[in-house]
């Protein structure tokens, strides 16, 4: 097979998600869990407005999906714990000596690394369930990845980050070479950007341990465009510039070196668990769009949107508030999961 993750930037044909259920990441109060429940559907009734959207949704909270969410949305139940669509759900790809056929990586998911606090047994299983319901070929994996450790520019370069395919937790005893042929079978990429680290607090008790999503995406290739804390008094200000002095000194798979375009960071630096994490980098790309965080703050948010506007012409640039998001451990990107158009 010569399968091939395309660029998020390529044709869709829908976008999936998965609806939040009750448990440790939908929160303990019912206000709480309601400011979830309207964080996922708000991002929902966003990209549905550039391209149909699949929610896929526990049985138990079907009756709420359909209330909640407007007819636009296609509804599938499905067994869901976890409902991080971009982790727990497959990653498509398209099969460049086959036209027409559309493949589906099934990654080993364990909650992350296997956190005590995760529950991640039903949603594992969603790879297979997508794929199905995509009517996609499914490309199995033994790999433990997911699909927001991974950003690819549709050319053969992907970028990982060493403290997540290579975390003991998830693949022990793993090696770089073993990473890389997986990533080279199931998404066609030939080279790989290993970055050294993601952000501070995504090394807590609830992050991802490095998450590239949050960090450092692809718009187009040859460009990477990077989170940048500008303020001297969060961690990630020292690590933002770490690893803009580690791009430039990378290339892709092309062997261009990366022009690097720094994204800025909203101006709060802490909320009542300690240093945020808000990135604006962690957005989606729709058709003719792109779907931005947005953290109430209007001149940073609004900086973004230009940022990102320009890095991606021709596209409508919106923002939706992602606080609830991120304060349960992710943003937009993770929520959300492209499925590309095939040729005909």
């Amino acid at each position: 097979m010569t399968w091939r993750m395309p660029s998020e930037t390529a044709p869709h044909s829908r976008t999936w998600m998965a609806f939040p259920c009750e448990g440790p990441t939908l929160g303990e109060t019912d206000a709480e869990r309601e400011a979830g429940y309207a964080a996922w559907t708000a991002v929902a009734h966003a990209v549905a407005e550039f391209e149909p959207v699949t929610m896929v949704v526990d049985p138990s909270e079907t009756a709420r999906a359909r209330r909640l969410l407007s007819g636009t949305i296609e509804v599938v139940e499905a067994p869901v714990d976890e409902f991080w669509m971009r982790d727990v759900g497959p990653t498509f790809v398209l099969d460049a000596a086959r036209p027409g056929v559309l493949g589906a990586v099934d990654w080993t998911f364990n909650g992350w690394g296997d956190h005590d606090w995760a529950q991640w047994e039903k949603s594992a299983g969603l790879g297979r369930i997508v794929a199905d319901l995509a009517g996609a070929e499914l490309v199995p994996s033994a790999l433990v990845n997911e699909g927001g450790g991974i950003h690819v520019d549709g050319e053969g370069t992907v970028l990982l980050t060493e403290t997540v395919q290579l975390d003991p937790r998830r693949n022990p005893g793993a090696t770089r070479a073993q990473v890389e042929a997986e990533m080279a079978r199931t998404i066609g990429a030939t080279h790989a950007v290993w970055l050294p680290r993601g952000l501070t607090r995504d090394y807590g008790d609830f992050g991802t341990s490095g998450h590239v999503d949050i960090v450092a995406t692809i718009p187009s290739p040859g460009v990477v465009l990077l989170h940048d804390q500008q303020d001297r008094d969060h961690p990630d200000h020292l690590v933002s510039r770490e690893l803009r002095t580690f791009l430039e000194g990378q290339v892709d798979a092309a062997g261009r070196p990366f022009r690097v375009r720094d994204l800025p960071a909203p101006a709060t630096l802490r909320d009542a668990e300690g240093d945020v994490d808000w990135s604006y980098v962690n957005h989606l790309v729709v058709n003719g769009g792109v779907v931005a965080c947005g953290f109430g703050e209007d001149a940073a948010d609004r900086r973004a949107r230009e940022v990102l506007a320009d890095v991606y012409p021709g596209r409508r640039v919106v923002s939706v508030d992602a606080r609830e998001l991120f304060a349960r451990g992710g943003g937009i990107h993770c929520i959300t999961q492209q499925q590309p158009e095939v040729a005909s």
